[in-house]
This record gives C-alpha cells, structure tokens and sequence, in this order.
C-alpha cells in the first residue's frame, strides 16, 4: 500500500470516528445551559457526562479480557491475567453503577424533588 492510499484510509477513519462526536455537539437553544439550581443537580450533570465514558472504558476492558482468553492457547498464567482483567472490569461496572446512583442518593437525603 502506498503512502497516499495509507493517508486516505487514516482521513477516513478519523472522519467517521469525529462523526458522533459532531452529533453530540448541537445544543437546543431552549435548554439552559448553566446555573444550577441545586446541590445534587451538578452532581446529575457530572455523572451524567461521564457514565458514557466509564461504560465504553468497561467495554473496552471486556472486549481485552475475551481477546486474552482467546489468545491464553491453555497457558494457565495467561488464563489468571485474562480472568483476572474480567473480574476487575466487572468490580469496575459495579463501582460505576453506585457512583450514577448518588445524585439520586443526594436528592433524597436533602429532601429536593
């Protein structure tokens, strides 16, 4: 494959990995963008910003952990590093579920509806 072929290639798949993120960038100008109005409403706005990142890292960490399996060939080590990758991946997806869990936490212990 030659340089030029090799630069298209990379440009297209750039462009399509930028694709969603140009999606998530319109905003309705209705929508207030600022000025919470409580405690546990930043708290939402901070999960809610980072869920979608922690729960593609726990795919990822997933799609890893089934690579290594598949690649172990019977190696007993290999098998302890890939069950091990599992297991810390779903320790992470369970940490992650709470922590979505506390603004809903917070606005019930400060009695805001």
């Amino acid at each position: 494959m030659n340089k030029t072929k090799k630069i298209v290639l990379t440009l297209a798949v750039l462009s399509l990995a930028v694709l969603p993120v140009l999606a998530l960038a319109y905003t309705d100008p209705e929508e207030p963008t600022g000025g919470f109005t409580s405690f546990a409403g930043v708290f939402s706005k901070i999960f809610s910003l980072i869920w979608p990142i922690v729960g593609g890292i726990a795919v990822i960490m997933i799609i890893v952990a089934g690579i290594l399996f598949m690649t172990a060939g019977g190696d007993p080590e290999k098998i302890a590093t890939a069950r091990t990758s599992i297991i810390w991946a779903i320790i992470g997806i369970v940490v992650a579920i709470l922590a979505y869990s506390v603004p809903a936490i917070i606005t019930l212990v400060m009695g805001n509806e």
